[in-house]
């Protein structure tokens, strides 16, 4: 085998089993607050990519604008959510995490790390820092494709 072939079938290894444990913790986190895995999904994307209108979230989780604009207002009545006016189309209204929204992502957050700091414990010092130096490689490339899209 190539070390192209044995680095790709570690790195998917390694996708799979990470993957697989953020969702699942991300999936327990979202069923102890009472929301769905599509609001926490909103949440996160807003968390992550900023302010947006009820037709982009559609778009982002290719959904109707009718059913994202169920979810959210679910979310704004649950204090997740505010809305304003978007300062270019005053019929648009433009979406916006709450502080209370904030709080709740980073203790999602915080439960989901609890999992890396165990990793790392197994680890000695001598392989946290070559994973290190992997990671920072892997992270470097894959904002370059992040960039581009």
């Amino acid at each position: 085998m190539t070390d192209s072939i044995q680095f790709s079938q570690a790195l998917r290894a390694w996708m799979e089993i990470s993957t697989h444990r953020s969702m699942h913790e991300r999936s327990r986190f979202a069923k102890s607050t009472g929301l769905s895995m599509p609001q926490l999904g909103i949440l996160m994307q807003l968390h992550h990519k900023g302010r947006c209108g009820v037709s982009e979230i559609g778009e982002r989780f290719d959904i109707s604008n009718a059913a994202a604009s169920q979810l959210v207002e679910k979310l704004v009545q649950a204090g997740y959510l505010e809305r304003t006016e978007d300062p270019n189309d005053r019929r648009v209204k433009q979406l916006t995490l709450t502080t209370k929204a904030e709080k709740l992502i980073e203790s999602s957050a915080q439960k989901r790390y609890r999992w890396l700091d165990e990793l790392t414990s197994q680890l000695s010092a001598e392989e946290q820092t070559k994973a290190a130096e992997a990671l920072a490689i892997l992270t470097k490339a894959a904002q370059k494709l992040e960039d581009r899209n």
